[in-house]
């Protein structure tokens, strides 16, 4: 890899190449864009095979839209959501095709799809931790980004997209309604009951392994914000002046 091509571009410069000049621009594109497509068709997926069908059909599309485009054109795309938005409908009519004509599909591509989003979270997000020596810590942030990675595909396609979108690739609420072509009142809503779906489905797998597991996830509950059922243990209260205080207790 050359030494301009291992300089990553900010969207407006990638843009700007694009209208200079469309050959050497989509090349930065494909370097730049590649793998990230990818991860986002494996996390839409399952399969690393569709994501794989997916990246480069994304691509392929890009490029004859490009081609036909002016090069002031060019320079105006907002590139984050303009692909996610030609992947997001690749990934969706291969659904839709997908369910008029159902096949056999192999639960070990499934799970080595769910496996290896983790290991590309883990790649992207945890070098560091292997960097200080820290391989437990390495290792579980792997095992839950793997589970969290399962649960997505346990989402409806249309929450599914969003959660990926917005807490995933960090894009906006009015950039995700770009890519679904969706009111923002409607991609908020998708946000909201996909988080919601995929905590209840994490707690029900706690739950199946265990009083430790539930555990877990109470705690993990906790650290989110959200509310344990079990209550504190009463603690003993003494008569004060003002209705409602609590002196504090006695040692």
């Amino acid at each position: 890899m050359n030494r301009a091509m291992s300089a990553p571009l900010c969207d407006e410069a990638l843009a700007a190449t694009l209208a200079d000049d469309l050959g050497a621009g989509f090349e930065r594109l494909v370097w730049a864009w590649s793998d990230r497509l990818y991860a986002f068709a494996l996390r839409m997926t399952g399969s690393p095979r569709e994501a794989e069908e997916l990246a480069q059909e994304t691509l392929t599309r890009a490029w004859r839209a490009l081609s036909g485009y002016a090069p002031e054109r060019r320079r105006a795309l907002r590139l984050r959501p303009w692909l996610f938005q030609i992947a997001a409908n690749l990934a969706r009519n291969r659904a839709r095709s997908a369910r008029r004509s159902p096949t056999i599909s192999l639960d070990g591509e499934i799970q080595q799809g769910a496996e290896e989003q983790g290991s590309v979270s883990l790649a992207e997000r945890l070098a560091d931790d292997d960097a200080l020596g820290e391989p437990e810590r390495a290792l579980a942030r792997e095992q839950r980004m793997a589970e969290l990675a399962a649960l997505l595909l346990t989402l409806p396609e249309s929450q599914r997209v969003v959660v990926i979108l917005r807490h995933v690739e960090g894009l906006g609420y009015a950039a995700i309604a770009e890519v679904t072509g969706e009111p923002v009142g409607t991609v908020k809503s998708h946000a909201s009951r996909g988080v919601a779906r995929r905590r209840r489905a994490r707690e029900g797998v706690r739950a199946a392994e265990g009083p430790e597991g539930l555990g877990r996830a109470r705690g993990a509950g906790r650290a989110c914000g959200g509310r344990s059922r079990k209550r504190a243990p009463p603690r003993r209260r003494r008569y004060c002046d003002e209705p409602g205080e609590q002196l504090p207790r006695e040692r």
